[in-house]
């Protein structure tokens, strides 16, 4: 994905779907899929999309920390982080559903209200 792709994204009222200006939807999976071919500037720019949609998306962003890897994890786990207290409950449930999930969730957690605190 290069950069400017990314400014004409227009969010709708489905968030598992994003609409681009040329009217071609991308769900949160595909705008993560094309981590792997980014660079930081754009990378930062995907995670400043992810939150602008609001809290809305930590479902399905929890969801996709439980199996993706790499430069994806680190955006999907900043992006849980910067939506703050909304990724909770839903950290704390997938770490109840899935233990091996746990510590990941737990550090989250701890960093979402770490950052309440400062």
């Amino acid at each position: 994905m290069k950069s400017g792709k990314l400014k004409n994204l227009v969010y709708n009222d489905n968030v598992n779907k994003i609409s681009n200006g040329d009217k071609n939807m991308h769900s949160i999976n595909d705008i993560l899929n094309e981590l792997d071919h980014v660079d930081n500037t754009t990378k930062n720019k995907v995670e400043n999309e992810l939150v602008s949609i609001g809290t809305s998306v930590v479902p399905q962003l929890v969801n996709q920390l439980q199996v993706v890897r790499g430069i994806k994890r680190g955006v999907v786990a900043m992006t849980l982080i910067r939506l703050g207290d909304a990724s909770v409950e839903y950290l704390e449930k997938a770490a109840a559903d899935n233990k091996d999930f746990k510590w990941v969730a737990e550090y989250l957690i701890r960093e979402i209200k770490g950052s309440k605190a400062a």
